[in-house]
């Protein structure tokens, strides 16, 4: 068979070069559009990426915000729970307080009631004692010094006033100043004319006053003050026996007397070895002081003593006394002495003297 030829058509080379060239722009297309979406993709899977770490970063903050709240939370629940223990240990310890208040105000009335009584008791005693008092002396009329205090009291009960030579040994220490530690620590930084006006201090003073003015016509006496030193009221600290009848020198005593200031401590044994000073040995001791010795003869004298101490020094001192010489203590009332009211007491008893602690507005 007889083949035919085909003749190549421009016409159809065209339409291809056609056809692929619009193919190729389709191509080409495609590519450039597919490279911006490639490029955006991986901008926002960068941006994406980053706000998830962000977001991990403020979800791991959160968690261990949370975890340290409730730690706290536990914290404040636990501390809670303690404080409502204590408050219920508060609460049945304050029931308890006040039952006890209302027990000791009952007591404490009761206990005010009594003490009412026995001052009134005690008020009408004093007035008939006075009353007997006066009566008697302005009858035997052998009172050396006229001295009234409030209520007019002129007696002293159980005080031996007798004898023919009287030393009247005057506590001067700093405790004279009050009965509290307290204000006598604020006390014995006042002045000198404060010192010598506080109310326990004029009480010993008007204690001493009351002595000489009920002492025995016939007797002598002498004044000594003591505290870490003795010093005899007369003039240039002289040791003699004074008359009680000599008005002049009885003046001259009482204007020494109102001028010595409380001070410093108080050594007892002094106190009992300036008799060894006197002419003659005194026949009785009046002794006004407001507790135990707080120095010793020996030098090297601590600033705090003891309760214990102060009682070895009282010892002490009681062992410089001469024999058969009566001791009669007026004790004033001091806090934190509790073996004075005893001891003093054992004194009284063993020299055949006398024991006594007034009240506050004797003499």
């Amino acid at each position: 068979m007889r083949k035919t030829k085909r003749h190549i058509s421009s016409f159809n080379l065209a339409f291809l070069d056609i056809m692929f060239c619009g193919f190729g722009a389709v191509v080409l297309l495609v590519l450039i559009i597919n490279s911006h979406i490639v490029t955006d993709s991986q901008i926002k899977n960068e941006q994406l990426s980053s706000l998830v770490e962000q977001l991990k970063k403020k979800k791991s903050h959160a968690d261990n915000k949370n975890t340290s709240l409730q730690a706290a939370l536990q914290k404040s629940q636990n501390d809670a729970q303690v404080i409502h223990q204590q408050l219920t240990k508060l609460n049945i310890l304050f029931e308890t307080i006040e039952k006890k208040k209302g027990n000791n105000q009952a007591q404490s009335q009761a206990l005010k009631t009594h003490i009412n009584r026995l001052q009134k008791d005690l008020k009408t005693l004093d007035k008939k004692r006075s009353t007997q008092s006066q009566a008697i002396a302005e009858k035997s009329g052998t009172k050396v010094r006229r001295y009234e205090g409030e209520g007019h009291r002129q007696y002293l009960t159980g005080l031996k006033l007798g004898g023919q030579r009287v030393l009247i040994l005057l506590d001067q220490s700093a405790s004279m100043l009050d009965e509290t530690i307290v204000n006598i620590i604020v006390k014995r930084n006042l002045s000198n004319a404060s010192k010598k006006s506080t109310r326990k201090w004029q009480q010993a003073v008007n204690s001493v006053r009351w002595i000489v003015a009920n002492l025995p016509p016939s007797s002598q006496f002498l004044i000594v003050s003591f505290n870490k030193k003795t010093q005899s009221l007369l003039d240039n600290n002289h040791y003699q026996w004074v008359k009680s009848r000599d008005k002049a020198q009885v003046n001259r005593l009482f204007k020494q007397l109102n001028q010595l200031i409380p001070e410093y401590g108080t050594n007892l044994g002094y106190a009992f070895s300036s008799i060894k000073k006197l002419p003659q040995k005194p026949d009785n001791i009046i002794l006004i002081t407001d507790g135990l010795p707080t120095l010793s003869n020996n030098k090297g004298n601590k600033s705090k003593v003891s309760s214990a101490e102060r009682g070895q020094l009282f010892a002490k001192a009681v062992k410089l006394l001469p024999k058969r010489i009566p001791v009669n203590t007026i004790l004033l009332p001091l806090e934190g002495d509790p073996m004075a009211t005893v001891l003093f007491w054992k004194l009284a008893i063993d020299t055949k003297g006398s024991f006594m602690t007034p009240s506050r507005d004797w003499p």
